[in-house]
């Protein structure tokens, strides 16, 4: 399998598998982590932090739990705007729009849309971030300097979690980890970010695949 397959089924597959689910009625509702008075502080300090990150740029190193590893750039603007752009020698772009997630694979020429609404990392791009209603914590862990918060869609657990790990003191999201509905858990962990900064809205716009000469 060249790259550019091993990097779809492997590395990808966390944010598009969840399409082939998303029709799927869920048999049963995220189970809610039990959180102490400390913890809950902890995630309410969590959404305020995310809430106010309006707009980010990072390099980022994605890993795979089959092996598949990549590089790149993300850039994303609260509401619903989100890219990756990977470096060579991987031929391929998502771009979040505010309702779909792009998926576009340049030496295949292929374009593939899905509801940004039934990825994990559509959490992450909402208008107003909530962790409650229609998410879950699953699970939380606090270590030193450290929080981990994993999180499921409540009614739709089978599209898979999301786990943001930041550092503490001062509070910064640092990586997160996205578990497929088939086990595959894809890392992503974030450098040189910078964020509340200006960014250009042309940059969530996908104006088709360029025609070949």
């Amino acid at each position: 399998m060249n790259f550019t397959g091993k990097l779809f089924l492997a590395g990808l597959i966390a944010l598009l598998a969840v399409a082939a689910t998303a029709s799927v009625s869920a048999a049963s509702e995220a189970i809610a982590a039990k959180l102490s008075a400390e913890s809950q502080q902890d995630l309410k300090r969590i959404e305020t932090f995310l809430n106010g990150m309006k707009t980010l740029r990072a390099g980022f190193l994605q890993v795979s739990s089959n092996g598949a590893v990549a590089t790149g750039k993300l850039i994303m603007s609260r509401p619903g705007k989100m890219r990756f752009e990977y470096d060579p020698p991987a031929p391929i772009m998502m771009i979040a729009d505010g309702v779909f997630l792009i998926y576009i694979d340049k030496e295949l020429e292929q374009v593939t849309h899905l509801w940004l609404s039934n990825t994990p990392i559509g959490f992450l791009v909402e208008e107003d971030i909530k962790l409650t209603g229609d998410v879950t914590v699953t699970k939380f862990e606090k270590g030193p300097n450290i929080l981990r918060a994993t999180l499921a869609r409540t009614k739709e657990p089978e599209q898979g979690t999301i786990t943001m790990i930041f550092s503490d003191q001062p509070l910064a999201l640092r990586k997160w980890v996205i578990t497929d509905p088939q086990g595959i858990r894809t890392t992503v962990t974030l450098s040189n970010l910078e964020d509340g900064i200006k960014i250009d809205p042309k940059l969530f716009v996908f104006n088709g695949l360029p025609e070949n000469k």
